[in-house]
């Protein structure tokens, strides 16, 4: 029985062979007698229908290689004068590559295709839609393989050209054209794409297509799927062809299609778009008549009616709760359009104390009372009325061209968003006005924008569509949004563009809290408050009024306990946004200062039981240091957000709080980890930009980051590493020379010992350890980098012992980014002053340095060479506090090898460059008379300074040629090294010469100015002619130090003509008799302005000392002028009769000017 039953279940593909098989048998054979032509057609009907029927049903799929011969075989039976079997054969072809999903070998592919197009050309037009199907199903992602077929279907008078043409009466026949023509724009990766002629004939038919209005005897449905296929087509030149669009016709034309299609089919709305847009920094012209207007505006009402009745029909899926949110919510978007209704949803929102946030997150707080309930009730009532007046036909009719008019709306949406992505920033922000609202003037209407749809679109997919399109314009807007301003209220004449985006800005705050608080479907919401993310981090707040991150603030509360995980984590993710914009800012200092029932709603609407009574703290507890500190530890009500950060991250999940159980790895004891993971970039987020506030739970906070590091997820851990560098770097910032924070407000040293402690006993060494995972153990050697330098040296040593050997191990990593991390991280502790006097630990850390200089990793050797760079630091800071006795100690062997390695990396990228010629000049200022003279120093002397000069000279980034012209000034103050004899000497002059007077950037020229001024005594300088090439150049770089290309240099002029006047003063303290002659040429020829420039350089040091500048600052620079003339009357002196021009003189008329000038102003 077994052995009979096998044969009954065939072989996938089985059944298809027998067709093929069939197929076959109908070929004419040699010495076969051939059938007669009607009983062939009539086999090949009947064949050509059980095809059709059968790849409808779920049998099990053929080869791709039976169903190719099975369609060649056809083409090869059914001739092109027999139009209802090409018909047929053609809907075959259709239905078999489309339900089979086949790919068509090369070969079949051009054969049917030629099958199809001289069947386009030869058969009568009631079968060309049927064959424009079967070629679109052939043409889908086989663009590239029809390259030979495409002047046939796009050249100069394609078929496809032809019959998609404006004047094609057809309209399904045009949209069969078009639909096959946008599926050859599809693009296939690592496959050539269309060439840009047949490209720009594509994009000029779908641009047309899309500006056609549909005809009055038009079906809804036929012109709603031409223009889909359209806005398909140019989708994939957008993305597929990498389009990029830079000419402004063809930008505002297809901006002006996309505008006009986002609202086709709009319930209650008739808008007028004109064929182009134009860049303009105000609103455009809205083109809506008068009449329509009025018109709309019963339609207005009717929308959030629609979106009820959609959330009617769905009462079995939803609950109660969710639904009458829903019909309020919406009911409450239309109402509140007006900014008096947005303040009071503001107020009402936080003065509920009976909300539920589980059941009811927003809209609760929204709900109309009395009157306005019972209107939004019968507003709801009168549309069901009327819609009930269609019978179920009609109904169903209206239902499906609604569905088709949203998926318009949504291609158009999604183009756009496409289109976004391919404009240039600049030229996008020139049509701002066009898309996002601005506030209407008084009695104007409501422009129409991507928050129009956002508000009122009946479909959830359509508005999030728009939301994601308006988040992509915000995303990087911070440098056009930066002009906005409206701290001040103007009076003027004309509205200035900064008030006007302001303006815009406002609007876009007023109606994303409207659709907030409006939105039923969790997938929007999230959308929402994505882009109210995106609006907060690019605003700038800073200068506008207060008042709009409170709103923000206070009606996102809420939703941190909705039902849908995502809404959740976004909200969080807005949080950040706000802690993060420009902080600190005073409006979100008081936000964060306020208690948790402050601003909400009351008694645990916002904050759920577990946060109020502080168990985190309880789970984290404090080293017992914590309740005697004078930072405020033991504050009764803590920060509202910290609070419910620490509680989302580290306290069990409840029952009653909702989570993705049907997903497994949310199943666990705690929040999802998304959830989780946001809360921790929050907590990162707050403590960075409001440390002053988190310090109070300093050492509960460094209990999060270890149990987060203790945990098995490693983004979890990362997160716990990122939060614990966080919280080191506040500190750091607190205790840097120039903070502005009194010593009393600091965290405690103590306090920051006991939380290192806590941290290197805890899990950070075993994380730092954790060599699968690269980007954590990254992170942990980055949080070890952030210990305060006071609180290191309080460490037990064998704590410190551990820090120092971990980061040496790491430092031989095979991974790049763990080998950066700790080459940085031992930059930074080779500053300490406990290890940096330690001869052992500065050797062994120079030798790590140096072998991570000559890593292939880039990052790895400009991490290395910033290391490099501080080590050299410290070894002259050692040379100037410990003398002899570390130069002794300190190895010869070392010190050649460090000269050596600086000097080939200086040949290196930029960002490793500016670092090795900091450490060059630091090397060789450190050099001692007995490496001079050594012969194994020689050469790399030589090569070094080379390098340095060859630096200077190039054009190289600014920081690089500062930093070695910086290097330069470190070299002259080594009195070891034999400048004015050496032939270096002069190239070094000479660079520093031509610098001063012609570098574009003006720090660098204030860097060589400075470094011009560094010899000590005359011989230092040279021959008379170096001498005099120094003073020229210096003279004449004091004349040009105005003349900057570009206009941000001239802030840092005045600066350079200080300096220039510094050095060339310090030149004529110096100076001998032989250098008189130039400085008395250079003073007759420019007397007059070298004096108003001293006399100015006297005069800024006085203005300074009015600006409670120390005083010693201005009789600095008077003591400096009177040195150079007591020195120059002494010269003189002994040259009596030789100088007709006295430099001396004429500096004191420069200082007698001064002191009367003094005098006048005090008078």
């Amino acid at each position: 029985m077994a052995a009979a039953a096998a044969p009954q279940e065939p072989e996938p593909g089985a059944s298809f062979r027998r067709y093929l098989a069939r197929l076959g048998a109908l070929r004419p054979q040699p010495g076969v007698e051939r059938p007669d032509g009607d009983r062939r057609r009539t086999e090949l009907h009947l064949l050509f229908d059980q095809l059709i029927s059968e790849s409808c049903g779920p049998a099990a799929g053929p080869s791709p290689q039976d169903v190719c011969a099975l369609l060649v075989q056809g083409c090869q039976l059914v001739h092109l004068d027999q139009e209802h079997l090409v018909s047929k054969f053609c809907q075959l072809i259709y239905h078999l590559l489309n339900r089979f999903q086949v790919v068509v070998d090369e070969q079949s592919l051009n054969f049917l295709l030629s099958y199809c197009i001289s069947a386009l050309k030869q058969c009568s037009s009631w079968t060309h839609v049927e064959i424009l199907q079967a070629l679109a199903a052939l043409l889908y992602n086989n663009g590239p393989k029809c390259q030979k077929h495409l002047p046939a279907l796009l050249g100069q008078a394609g078929l496809l050209l032809q019959l998609s043409a404006a004047a094609q009466p057809d309209a399904e026949l045009r949209r069969a054209a078009v639909h096959s023509m946008a599926n050859l724009c599809l693009s296939v990766p690592g496959q050539p794409y269309l060439e840009e002629c047949y490209r720009s004939v594509c994009f000029q038919t779908f641009l047309s297509v899309l500006q056609t209005s549909k005809p009055s005897d038009g079906d809804d449905i036929t012109f709603c799927m031409l223009l889909q296929s359209a806005l398909k087509g140019i989708q994939s030149l957008l993305n597929g062809g990498k389009m990029k669009l830079v000419q402004t016709d063809q930008i505002g034309s297809l901006l002006a299609v996309f505008k006009k299609c986002m609202f086709h089919g709009l319930p209650g709305l008739s808008i007028e778009v004109p064929t182009a847009l134009y860049p303009a920094p105000l609103p455009q012209y809205d083109r809506r008549s008068p009449l329509k207007q009025e018109q709309s505006e019963p339609a207005t009402c009717k929308q959030p009616g629609g979106r009820r009745k959609k959330s009617k029909g769905k009462q079995k899926k939803e609950e109660s709760g969710e639904e009458g949110r829903e019909d309020l919510g919406d009911a409450g978007a239309e109402a509140a359009l007006g900014a008096e209704v947005l303040k009071l949803h503001l107020g009402d929102v936080q003065s509920r104390p009976g909300l539920d946030p589980q059941a009811q997150p927003s809209g609760a707080a929204q709900l109309p009372t009395g009157k306005d309930l019972s209107a939004a009730h019968s507003s709801w009532k009168r549309i069901s009325s009327s819609e009930s007046e269609y019978s179920d036909a009609e109904g169903g009719i209206q239902s499906k061209v609604r569905s088709y008019q949203a998926s318009v709306r949504q291609g158009a949406l999604g183009c756009f968003l496409s289109a976004v992505k391919s404009i240039e920033r600049r030229v996008l922000y020139g049509y701002w006005s066009a898309f996002v609202p601005d506030a209407p003037g008084i009695g104007s209407p409501q422009s129409l924008s991507l928050m129009t749809i956002a508000l009122k679109d009946p479909s959830p997919k359509t508005r999030a569509c728009a939301l994601q399109v308006l988040s992509a314009i915000l995303e990087g807007s911070k440098q056009f949004l930066s002009v906005a301003e409206d701290a001040n209220d103007h009076r003027r004449a004309f509205t200035p563009f900064s008030v006007t985006i302001a303006s815009s800005i406002r609007e876009l705050h007023r109606c994303l809290l409207l659709a907030l608080v409006a939105e039923s479907s969790s997938q929007t919401l999230t959308q929402v408050v994505k882009c109210l993310a995106n609006l907060v981090s690019n605003a700038p707040y800073n200068r506008l009024k207060p008042g709009l991150l409170t709103r923000v603030w206070n009606q996102i509360k809420p939703y941190i306990y909705h039902k849908d995980v995502n809404v959740r984590v976004s909200s969080l993710t807005l949080l950040g946004a706000v802690v993060s914009a420009q902080a600190p800012l005073p409006e979100v200092q008081l936000l964060l200062q306020q208690p948790g029932s402050s601003g909400s709603a009351s008694s645990g609407s916002t904050t759920p039981a577990r946060s109020s009574s502080e168990p985190w703290r309880k789970a984290a507890p404090s080293a017992g240091e914590c309740p005697g500190a004078p930072a405020g530890c033991s504050s009764a009500e803590p920060c509202w957000l910290l609070r419910l950060c620490v509680a989302i991250v580290v306290l069990p999940r409840e029952d009653s709080c909702p989570a993705a159980a049907s997903l497994p790895a949310f199943s666990s004891l705690y929040e999802p980890c998304p959830l989780r993971l946001e809360a921790l970039q929050v907590l990162a987020l707050l403590v960075k930009g409001y440390f002053s506030l988190a310090q109070s739970y300093f050492l509960e906070l460094g209990e999060v980051a270890c149990r987060c590091m203790e945990e098995m997820d490693p983004s979890i851990q990362l997160h716990g590493a990122k939060l614990l560098e966080e919280l080191g770097t506040g500190v750091l910032q607190q205790y840097k020379p120039d903070s502005t924070i009194p010593p009393d407000q600091r965290v405690p040293v103590s306090r920051v010992v006991t939380f290192w402690t806590l941290m290197l006993n805890g899990p950070l060494p075993g994380t730092l350890q954790s060599s699968p995972h690269a980007t954590l153990q990254t992170s942990a050697c980055d949080a070890l980098s952030s210990i305060l330098p006071e609180a290191f040296s309080s460490l037990q040593s064998e704590q410190q012992i551990l820090c120092v050997t971990l980061l040496l191990g790491l430092n031989h990593s095979e991974n790049p980014l763990v080998k950066a991390a700790a080459a940085r991280a031992l930059g930074v502790y080779i500053l300490f002053s406990c290890l940096r006097q330690d001869v052992m630990f500065v050797a062994d850390t120079a030798n790590a340095i140096l072998e991570s200089l000559h890593d292939k990793s880039p990052n790895v050797r400009a991490k290395a060479a910033w290391s490099l760079g501080n080590l050299t630091d410290t070894l002259i800071i050692n040379m100037e506090t410990m003398g002899q006795s570390f130069q002794e100690e300190f190895s010869d062997l070392l010190l050649l090898k460090m000269l050596r390695s600086a000097t080939e990396a200086s040949k290196d990228r930029d960002k490793v460059k500016s670092n090795a010629v900091r450490a060059l000049g630091n090397v060789l200022h450190f050099l001692q008379p007995c490496h001079v003279a050594n012969p194994r120093f020689r050469e790399a002397i030589e090569d070094s300074l080379q390098a340095l000069i060859r630096t200077v000279q190039s054009e190289a980034t600014m920081k690089v040629r500062w930093n070695a012209c910086y290097a330069l000034g470190n070299v002259f103050r080594n009195p070891a090294l034999p400048l004015g004899e050496a032939p270096w000497s002069t190239q070094a002059y000479s660079a520093l010469s031509s610098v001063v007077k012609s570098c574009k950037n003006f720090k660098v020229r204030i860097k060589s100015a400075m470094a011009l001024s560094v010899p000590s005594s005359r011989e230092r300088y040279g021959s008379t002619e170096q001498f005099a090439q120094i003073w020229a150049a210096l003279v004449l770089a004091l004349q040009k130090s105005e003349d900057a290309e570009d206009f941000l240099e001239f802030k840092y002029s005045a600066s350079l003509r200080t300096q220039i006047c510094q050095a060339l003063l310090h030149l004529l303290s110096l100076a001998r008799g032989t250098d008189l002659p130039v400085v008395r040429q250079s003073i007759g020829e420019q007397g007059a302005a070298i004096g108003a420039y001293i006399l100015q350089y006297l005069k800024s040091g006085a203005e300074e000392n009015e600006a409670g500048r120390m005083h010693r600052d201005w009789c600095e620079r008077e003591r400096v002028v009177k040195g150079a003339i007591e020195h120059l009357g002494g010269l003189e002196k002994q040259l009596e009769g030789k100088a007709r021009v006295k430099v001396s003189e004429y500096l004191e008329g420069v200082l007698a000017n001064h002191a009367s000038a003094t005098e006048l102003t005090e008078a």
